[in-house]
C-alpha cells in the first residue's frame, strides 16, 4: 500500500515538473517564434494588424531578400566571420599556454600570480572598455581589425576553466613523461589537451558564440562600414536600411544573423554541458 502510495505521489510530482518544464519552454521560445513570424510578413500585412496575430496570412520571403540589398549584409558576415575565426585561434593559444603553465610548471609566485589573475575578473567591464579603448585609440589601430581583435585575445574566465582542467590529469602522467624525456610542450600537445578535448572544444564554442554577439566593443572602436560586424549591421540596417517602421524586415535579417549561432549551438550542446562539468569538478 505505501510501496502504491510513493508511486502515486513521485508520478504526480513528475506531471507538475512536466507542465512546469513545457510551459516554462513555451515562455522562452515564444520571443524566437514572433520573430521569425514577423519576418515572413509583409510590411502592409503587419501595420494592418491592430490586434497582433500569431500566424501569417500571406507569408513572403521578401523581408530575406531585402536584407541583403538594403545594407551590405554579405560583408558583415564576412567580418565577422573573419573577426571570430581570429580572435578564437589566438584566445585558444594563449588560454592553452597560460592554463598549462598554472596548472603544471612550477614557478616563484605562481599562486600569487594567479590569484592577482582572478581579482581581476572583479573589475567592472565599463572600466576595461574604457582603458582598452584609450590604448587601441592611441595606437591608432581604429576601424582596423587589429582593434577589434586585440582586446578579446584573452580570458581570465577560461584560463581558470582550463586550468582547473588540467589539474584533473594524474600527475603520474606528467612525472612518466619527464622520464622519457618529454618535453613541456609536447606533453601539452600529445597528452593534456586530448584528455582534456571536451572542455578545449566548449570554450572555443563560448568564445564563437561571443565574438558573433559582441556588440558594445566593435560599436565603440569603429565608425567604417568596412569594418561593422553583423551585431552593429542591426543598427545599421534600423538607421539607413529599412528604416525604423520597418520592423518585418529587421526581424528577417535578426533571423539571418541569428541561425549561424542557433545550428552550432544545437550541433554541440551536449559538448558545452560536458565540458562545463569537466572543468569546474575537481578530483
Amino acid at each position: 500500500m505505501n510501496t502504491k502510495a510513493k508511486g502515486s505521489g513521485h508520478g504526480v510530482r513528475n506531471t507538475f515538473v512536466y507542465i512546469f518544464l513545457v510551459i516554462w519552454a513555451v515562455i522562452v521560445l515564444f520571443p524566437f517564434y514572433w520573430m521569425l513570424l514577423t519576418s515572413i510578413k509583409s510590411y502592409g500585412s503587419y501595420n494592418s494588424e491592430y490586434t497582433p496575430k500569431f500566424y501569417a496570412t500571406s507569408p513572403t520571403l521578401q523581408n530575406y531578400k531585402d536584407a541583403f540589398t538594403a545594407v551590405p549584409l554579405a560583408r558583415y558576415f564576412l567580418n565577422t566571420f573573419i573577426f571570430t575565426v581570429i580572435t578564437t585561434a589566438l584566445m585558444l593559444i594563449v588560454i592553452v599556454l597560460s592554463a598549462y603553465a598554472f596548472a603544471r610548471l612550477d614557478f616563484r609566485g605562481r599562486n600569487l600570480t594567479f590569484t592577482v589573475f582572478l581579482s581581476l575578473m572583479m573589475i567592472p567591464n565599463e572600466l576595461v572598455i574604457i582603458t582598452n579603448f584609450m590604448t587601441i585609440t592611441n595606437l591608432g589601430l581604429r576601424n582596423t581589425f587589429t582593434g577589434l581583435i586585440l582586446p578579446s585575445v584573452t580570458s581570465i574566465f577560461y584560463i581558470y576553466l582550463l586550468k582547473e582542467n588540467f589539474e584533473q590529469v594524474p600527475d603520474e602522467l606528467y612525472k612518466a613523461a619527464k622520464v622519457d624525456g618529454t618535453s613541456d610542450f609536447k606533453y601539452l600537445i600529445k597528452v593534456m589537451i586530448p584528455i582534456c578535448k571536451p572542455t578545449v572544444i566548449t570554450i572555443v564554442i563560448l568564445k564563437v558564440i561571443e565574438c558573433w554577439n559582441s556588440y558594445v566593443w566593435p560599436r565603440l572602436i569603429t565608425d567604417d562600414q568596412a569594418y561593422f560586424l553583423v551585431s552593429n549591421g542591426i543598427q545599421e540596417i534600423r538607421e539607413n536600411g529599412f528604416g525604423r517602421e520597418n520592423i518585418p524586415a529587421m526581424m528577417a535579417a535578426v533571423v539571418i544573423i541569428s541561425v549561424p549561432l542557433v545550428i552550432l549551438f544545437l550541433a554541440f550542446h551536449n559538448k558545452i554541458m560536458e565540458g562545463v562539468s569537466r572543468g569546474g569538478t575537481k578530483g
